[in-house]
């Protein structure tokens, strides 16, 4: 039934978005609880409404996103630059709002992005710094549908939907402790050589999850691809795709382990059916492949402080070199949480990661220099990253996040010469 939907959305929809936005800016309106500071959401319990419509199955979700950069030193210019999203969402539990055994989940979310781009216009690197940027305007991010099947092992989602939602990325969200898209979210080389696409890019897809045992889990999906919607603002609220060219089917098996040092380990791969250009040729590539590696373990927990432990994480990404600009990446880091006795949901982040691009990418580059009569630049053979940052949660609702990225040539990827760049940050986040 998705195949035939398509969205016209009028200006009722910008509208119902400012209100929803703005409505939070006057959370004593929404709530009858006085305490802004303890309360889970920051527009509240809307009087009650919000409680009762969840316990008849219909579930209200929002949060913002602001990601402030600025380029304290190397790079492009000195500046700053603003980006930010906004995320609204409703669920439909039909077993509760028709009084059926397992009738599924409804799924439909919208997202609103605006703002300007630290890594384009101040530094000029390819990882973005601002994990919240790309897509500024308002579009349709998911709908879908999803249930258990046959056995509560089987779960099954099918409609239009992002596919960084279950694959590609940790359950345990460790890595959206960094404010720079290198880590947080899936290794972005996977979207550089296939039809991987980057949230919020949505596509038809179906997405199906098996429990193996207690610890192991096979997820399994299939994808349309449609380079021609991504980023496209015209293509925001169509469903249907403009111009298929293949199917991208990612294969992930989990293991996760509890105790008192938990654990969560991926390995995936994925195959894009779409034929493409070959980099360096004229000929085309039929189908791209790469795989990946994921880690998050805790490797200390406080035996005198409940809630204190340091997670050690590790990324490791291959992309086919065939024609991906982006061929691999590795990424590890190390996260403390509730690093002081008196803040207990505190963060501590540092990571470190190496993006390398595609050694036919640096030849064509070298090639365009010497037919220009010009020298090409002598480049380390990867953009680097290294992120600090801290997350202060100043109420159940809200994070701060300041947080220090310092960008390693940061002209690898466009063969340009760049100065090494220290960026000061601050990532807001609310729930709304």
């Amino acid at each position: 039934m998705f195949l035939a939907v398509r969205f016209s959305p009028a200006g009722w929809l910008n509208g119902l978005l400012l209100g929803l936005t703005c409505s939070t800016a006057l959370p004593a309106f929404a709530d009858t609880d006085p305490n802004l500071l303890t309360r889970n959401t920051l527009t509240g319990d809307w009087g009650g409404l919000r409680h009762q419509m969840d316990q008849s199955g219909i579930k209200f979700t929002g949060d913002y996103s602001g990601e402030t950069a600025y380029n304290a030193d190397g790079g492009l210019h000195r500046s700053t630059r603003y980006s930010q999203n906004i995320k609204l969402g409703v669920q439909f539990d039909l077993s509760k709002l028709y009084g059926l055994d397992n009738a599924g989940k409804v799924q439909l979310t919208i997202n609103d992005r605006r703002g300007n781009s630290a890594s384009e216009d101040l530094v000029g690197n390819r990882l973005p710094i601002q994990e919240n940027y790309g897509g500024l305007y308002t579009r349709l991010t998911e709908l879908s549908y999803e249930r258990t099947l046959f056995t509560p092992a089987l779960n099954v989602k099918l409609g239009y939907m992002a596919m960084g939602n279950d694959l590609g990325g940790l359950d345990s969200g460790i890595l959206c402790n960094f404010m720079n898209a290198g880590f947080c979210g899936h290794p972005l080389n996977m979207s550089g050589g296939s039809g991987w696409t980057n949230y919020p890019n949505a596509h038809l897809g179906v997405r199906v999850k098996y429990d193996l045992s207690s610890s192991w889990q096979l997820r399994v999906a299939a994808f349309n691809v449609d380079p021609e919607s991504n980023g496209n603002s015209s293509r925001a609220w169509h469903l249907g795709p403009k111009h298929t060219t293949g199917t991208v089917v990612p294969i992930e098996l989990v293991y996760k382990h509890a105790g008192a040092l938990p654990g969560e380990y991926k390995v995936g791969y994925y195959y894009d059916s779409s034929n493409v250009d070959r980099i360096g040729s004229d000929k085309e590539v039929s189908g791209r492949g790469g795989h990946y590696l994921l880690i998050d373990q805790a490797v200390w927990s406080s035996q005198s402080s409940e809630g204190r432990s340091l997670h050690a994480f590790g990324q490791y990404s291959s992309a086919s070199e065939a024609a991906s600009p982006f061929s691999k990446w590795y990424g590890t880091g190390v996260v403390l949480y509730k690093p002081f006795e008196g803040r207990p949901r505190d963060t501590v982040a540092l990571g470190y990661g190496r993006a390398v691009p595609n050694p036919r990418s640096r030849e064509m580059q070298q090639n365009a220099a010497l037919a220009n009569g010009t020298m090409s630049p002598n480049l380390d053979s990867a953009e680097q990253l290294i992120e600090l940052g801290y997350g202060y949660q100043a109420t159940p609702w809200l994070t701060l996040r300041p947080n220090v990225q310092y960008i390693i040539e940061p002209g690898a990827f466009s063969g340009q010469d760049i100065d090494n760049a220290l960026v000061l940050g601050l990532q807001v986040k609310a729930v709304l």
